[in-house]
């Protein structure tokens, strides 16, 4: 399992997108505004995602 660095963008959860913030042991803290239906998910801007929980979709190089 390869675990996502700060500025990767993953998706989780039925197509939620976001940057990483911070990489903690066992999960990553995503800012997720950068989904396109953000505002209709009446969600908070930023959320935990256990590693196994994701796929990253691109790298920050």
């Amino acid at each position: 399992m390869k675990i996502a660095e700060v500025g990767n963008i993953i998706e989780f959860k039925d197509g939620i997108k976001g940057v990483v913030e911070k990489v903690n042991e066992n999960s990553v803290i995503v800012d997720i505004t950068i989904t396109d239906n953000f505002h209709d998910l009446e969600m908070e801007e930023k959320t935990v995602v256990n590693h196994k929980r994701y796929k990253i979709l691109a790298n920050n190089e």
